[in-house]
């Protein structure tokens, strides 16, 4: 490949990278063991269920393979020392995050890896807690979305000149979202439209209803929201309910450690249910890299530097940059998100999580 490479997304798929490298080939079925760096106990890290809580940071293994696991404290306060593990980390430079990434590309340095999903768990955690009225267990969000992580270090290409954190939270959404969705109230959702848009929107609209003065009934609702009412109906039902866990104990008096998930029969999902789940994260993915390859230089950059970036440009800086007002940016902006909420929408999961930086200079 000769000439200038095109300014879009990391590529999806980890056997076909858009750069040539080294051996690349070599790595398409490599993948990161971090199995140890989250798992006191361990249990393999990609088995959602079987990593209720995140472990301390402490635990990952870059100096020192046999390093031993700490105690994780009680349930009670295993967020708040976690958080306290966090705290103890410096975030890394992009000077050191394109050499981290350059070294597991290249080298497949697992150490390098690990270090790559260390530096980023804080974003894991944020984007966790934009989603605790949805799942009142933050520690389930944060376990999901580590999971995301691992998989956006495992699939990050450095010479595409995009931030890991930035490439890496559509990653981890991806997970936490399908996590709730499956799992929510004992009773999977569902993968349908209709019921991503209800549960994405339902609250949102009854909200918007209200306050114009409607008397809100699931039958506006569904007009509103273009589903049908029993849908809205069903879904009240869901989201009124309170959860129940299955590691909760079945009688406050039972001195047997009992709980109400030993009086249900275990079962895995089936192979065909494991393949649509992935499927469907790597379609979210896939969306949105079809949507930037379609955009022109100019667009791309304002995709990147504004709409995907952690810590996005002023409407002032990137207009200086291309010559044209802040008002004529926000304008591009403003179409762009409209564009691809539509786009995501139409394919994948409800867009309306994504709140568009937003600033005066």
């Amino acid at each position: 490949m000769s000439g200038k490479e095109p300014e879009v997304l990391p590529p999806l798929e980890a056997d076909s990278p858009v750069d040539p490298r080294p051996d690349s080939s070599s790595r398409a079925d490599e993948t990161i063991d971090l199995a140890p760096a989250f798992l006191a106990d361990g249990s393999q890290i990609l088995d959602p269920e079987s990593a209720p809580v995140p472990v301390p940071l402490d635990a990952l293994p870059l100096d020192d393979d046999s390093a031993s696991l700490p105690s994780a404290p009680g349930q009670v306060s295993s967020l708040s020392y976690y958080m306290s593990q966090l705290a103890d980390h410096v975030p890394i430079t992009r000077e050191e995050e394109h050499a981290l990434a350059v070294r597991w590309v290249e080298d497949g340095d697992v150490r390098a890896a690990r270090k790559l999903v260390v530096s980023n768990l804080r974003l894991v955690v944020k984007i966790a807690m934009e989603y605790r009225r949805a799942w009142t267990n933050s520690l389930d969000l944060i376990q999901e979305g580590n999971v995301g992580l691992m998989e956006a270090v495992q699939r990050y290409d450095p010479y595409q000149g995009v931030k890991l954190s930035s490439y890496a939270v559509y990653w981890i959404r991806a997970y936490i979202l399908k996590y709730i969705l499956d799992n929510m109230r004992s009773v999977r959702l569902g993968t349908t439209r209709a019921s991503r848009k209800l549960f994405f929107q339902l609250n949102k609209e009854r909200a918007r209803l209200e306050r114009e003065g409607f008397e809100v009934e699931p039958k506006l609702i569904a007009e509103r929201l273009e589903v049908s009412e029993e849908d809205v109906m069903e879904m009240e039902n869901r989201l009124s309910r309170p959860d129940t866990y299955l590691d909760a104990p079945a009688r406050r008096d039972d001195g047997h450690g009992a709980t109400v998930g030993d009086g249900f029969a275990t079962s895995a999902d089936s192979a065909e249910a494991q393949v649509g789940d992935a499927q469907m994260r790597e379609n979210f993915m896939q969306r949105i890299d079809e949507f930037a390859v379609g955009l022109n230089e100019r667009d791309q950059r304002i995709l990147r530097e504004r709409i995907l970036a952690e810590e996005p440009r002023t409407l002032a800086e990137m207009g200086e940059e291309f010559g044209v007002s802040r008002e004529r940016i926000r304008q591009l902006e403003a179409r762009m998100i409209k564009n691809l909420r539509e786009y995501v929408q139409e394919n994948t999961v409800d867009f309306d999580f994504y709140t568009p930086p937003t600033d005066d200079q």
